[in-house]
């Protein structure tokens, strides 16, 4: 090839690359914009939950919680429940009952302790 050919596909990949850069990160942003949009509004609204009493949701995910422990992660229409002491059998995806123990400041998640997969 000759330099001219070289130095095109340099500019080509150079333009493709840039474009990618670009799309990741508006991509990114709106993600935390929704992010932040939905935490908005669960801060406007009532938990659909209420202390003391067990629910039923299935795991999204498992994360390490201020506690420092794994725990389940999960939603009860659309409120972010993590819960506590889960046996190491259960997986995402599975559904369990749990029982709300507490909210976090603002209301806008709930702990709670494992009672049984369902």
């Amino acid at each position: 090839m000759d330099t001219t050919t070289l130095i095109a596909l340099g500019a080509v990949g150079v333009v493709l690359v840039g474009g990618a850069g670009v799309f990741l990160w508006r991509q990114s942003s709106e993600d935390v914009r929704e992010s932040k949009r939905a935490h908005a509004e669960a801060q406007e609204r009532e938990p659909p939950v209420e202390l003391g009493e067990a629910y039923e949701f299935g795991i999204t995910e498992f994360s390490d919680h201020h506690s420092g422990e794994r725990v389940a992660v999960g939603k009860v229409e659309g409120f972010v429940v993590f819960t506590e002491d889960v046996p190491d059998s259960v997986a995402e995806g599975d559904v369990i009952r749990a029982k709300i123990l507490s909210f976090n400041q603002g209301k806008t998640s709930a702990d709670a302790t494992f009672v049984d997969t369902v």
